[in-house]
């Protein structure tokens, strides 16, 4: 049976194209070996649960591995100390029956009868004790999905019993290491419960060191994985280009690259020449996944919805970032970041905050849009006449410039300098939206999103455009301008790029005007 590009659950080598994870093993173990209690805390769909699994198996021949799953357990064996212990007293002879010293194992079929007297967190931990100690070998004590365990007390009474021994130790026998995965760490675990100020960071889980092992795919780590799909399949794809593309629109993010490909990977399957399942990984193909990947629904942009309505500040952050350019010096410990961070949505880069990835970010741009498209006179003109956009198959980019002048200078005629300020980019957007649905995407260049200007790279079925959108501040700034857009227009090998001017200025000359700059050609439009 074929491998295939696995998006559900965990990733097992002999079924799923993989990245060489051993490397990421070996940097945990070392860890382990020094004794560490730390949390794996990723974005949802990040492969906790995949490295999680492969670390247990990699663990096993030097220490005894207890790996557990709080997915299993329900709300109600949260709800008192006697049904967690024995909750976690069932899960423990379940996985780890055959390490169990004998009367380990008889202690612990006590604790899983819920209905047991008397069986407290710390009775329990003291049955613990005993298992470490008389193990033969080092116990490592492995928890998944500790999300499970937010809002309940008696979760952070375990946490507290675990830092209590390891405090301890060396004199306690205890655990050499306990390794939780989640998406939320303990500190946000605490503020669900206790939210109020004086007790938010006071989280017993503060013995543990940062886990700082980088999970994401370098392009590197995604030519191995096309290495793997290319031996069975013999495409003839140019895995050095994809693998870049893969890495520049998802930055690692390892549902995102493994969705992606899945995508590309389905037009093999549908074609039997080796041409057309080239064409399948090319430059165009992979743009129709990145159409597709946006538009289908799946449990992480399900994820992305509702914890921006959820967490309103930090969605004001991101939509500043997004439709304002505005900047936000990155800080650590600064609320909407912690979380936007926790999430996978925002990210640290150059000292600034930024969105994480460029699918993520059209994604966002795509919600925020979706919010008012509907009652936007913008939108219904470019739906309504958005055919006359495309000609033998092509983006008619200088005509969506020319139609948007006209309708602004329609609808927006008496709009302030501020509010154009504010929206005038996103107005655009979400012209230019219906227009390109279905067979194009854009993306914002991040390097020169600011208040002043946005380059916004169009790509229509493979043939990539370049616009500039600024704010009018002078015939200097506008220059300035030009190059910078002249050198991206080198960068896409373009002979034509475009400009939108919002300006101010009382004696401007609206409308469409061309400019020859050497062999190249600008567009620019004024409103």
């Amino acid at each position: 049976m074929a491998k295939i590009f696995n998006t559900n659950g965990i990733c097992l080598p002999d079924r799923h194209y993989m990245v060489d994870l051993n490397s990421r093993l070996a940097a945990v173990k070392n860890m382990v070996d020094a004794g560490d209690y730390f949390t794996i805390n990723r974005a949802r769909q990040y492969g906790k649960t995949t490295i999680l699994t492969a670390l247990a198996g990699y663990l096993k021949p030097y220490y005894s591995v207890i790996s557990l799953d709080f997915q299993g357990l329900s709300y109600t064996d949260f709800a008192s100390e006697e049904r967690f212990v024995a909750a976690v007293s069932r899960q423990i002879l379940l996985v780890a029956e055959e390490t169990l010293p004998a009367d380990a194992e008889q202690e612990l079929g006590q604790y899983a009868d819920e209905h047991l007297e008397g069986a407290s967190l710390s009775r329990f931990f003291l049955s613990l004790t005993g298992l470490c100690r008389k193990s033969r070998k080092k116990v490592v004590l492995l928890i998944d999905e500790v999300d499970s365990a937010s809002n309940n007390q008696v979760f952070l009474d375990f946490l507290a019993q675990l830092r209590f021994y390891y405090l301890k130790r060396p004199g306690v026998a205890t655990f050499q290491s306990v390794i939780l995965a989640g998406v939320y760490d303990v500190k946000n675990l605490k503020q669900k419960i206790h939210p109020e100020a004086e007790s938010r960071y006071n989280s017993p889980w503060n013995i543990a060191v940062d886990f700082t092992v980088d999970m994401s795919f370098s392009p590197k780590d995604i030519i191995s994985m096309l290495t793997q799909y290319e031996a069975e399949w013999d495409t003839g794809m140019d895995m050095d280009r994809i693998s870049q593309l893969l890495y520049d629109y998802t930055m690692g993010y390892p549902f995102l690259v493994s969705r992606l490909c899945q995508i590309m990977a389905k037009g093999v399957t549908e074609h039997s020449t080796k041409p057309e399942k080239k064409e399948s990984w090319g430059e165009e193909a992979f743009q129709r996944a990145v159409q597709v990947i946006l538009k289908t629904p799946n449990t992480l942009f399900d994820d992305m919805s509702k914890k921006l309505a959820e967490y309103p500040k930090l969605k004001e952050m991101i939509y500043g970032i997004l439709f304002q350019g505005r900047k936000y010096l990155y800080e650590a410990e600064n609320d909407r970041i912690r979380i936007g961070e926790m999430f996978g949505f925002l990210k640290e880069k150059d000292g600034m905050v930024c969105v994480s990835n460029r699918i993520f970010e059209m994604k966002l741009y795509n919600l925020f849009l979706s919010e008012e498209e509907t009652d936007n006179k913008m939108f219904t003109a470019a739906e309504m006449e958005k055919n006359q956009f495309v000609l033998g198959g092509h983006l008619q980019m200088e005509l969506v410039l020319k139609k948007f002048c006209e309708y602004f200078e329609d609808i927006y005629a008496d709009a302030d300098e501020r509010f154009v300020e504010e929206n005038g980019r996103r107005i655009f957007l979400i012209f230019l939206k219906p227009i390109i649905n279905g067979s194009g995407n854009y993306y914002i260049e991040t390097r020169t999103r600011n208040m002043k200007r946005t380059d916004v790279v169009i790509d229509y079925k493979g043939v990539q455009e370049v616009l500039e959108m600024k704010i009018w501040h002078g015939q200097e700034y506008n220059r300035r301008g030009e190059k910078q857009l002249l050198e991206y227009m080198d960068y896409y090998h373009l002979q034509k790029g475009y400009m939108l001017s919002f300006n101010f200025n009382k004696k401007k000359t609206t409308g469409i005007r061309q400019l020859q700059l050497g062999e190249r050609t600008l567009i620019e439009a004024v409103v």
